[in-house]
């Protein structure tokens, strides 16, 4: 039987006889899956960063093709000189000194998001957790049935 009208046109979140989908191993304290939990949400946030790194990337190629397709409406517009300038000084810069923007995301992939997986994976695989057991445990845990008396 439903509490409320929101429960009684959507059904209940609570699942109280729902395992944890990723069991805590053995021997292995809240302190512990806490910090993984946090290194895990860190990868999270790196994996964010890497998404935006490759949105950049992106916008910037695109904001160079538009940038060749003004130099040629120019050019065709009979402003061959400021198109030859814009040109020179502008189509095909490098976005930092020495590199393009495929150059960063290439860096980054290699020198700290490759790197940043190894370390979350190794300490998982030393300590024996798998993936997302803080999460795991919370979803458990919000969804017991708590609110009954």
């Amino acid at each position: 039987m439903a509490n409320g009208p929101l429960e009684a046109r959507h059904g209940t979140s609570r699942r109280p006889d729902r395992p944890s989908e990723h069991p805590r191993p053995g021997g292995v304290d809240d302190a512990t899956v806490s910090a993984l939990g946090k290194l895990s949400a860190a990868l999270e946030v790196v994996e964010d960063a890497r998404g935006a790194l490759y949105h950049f990337h992106r916008l910037s190629g695109m904001a160079d093709l538009n940038l060749q397709d003004a130099v040629r409406e120019l050019r065709d517009a009979g402003h061959a000189d400021l198109a030859d300038d814009i040109d020179r000084t502008l189509v095909g810069r490098d976005i930092v000194d020495g590199r393009w923007s495929f150059q960063l995301v290439e860096a980054y992939d290699a020198q700290y998001w490759s790197v940043f997986h190894d370390v979350e994976q190794h300490a998982r695989e030393t300590l024996g957790l798998e993936q997302h057991v803080f999460e795991a445990e919370m979803k458990v845990s919000e969804q017991r049935d708590d609110t009954q008396d």
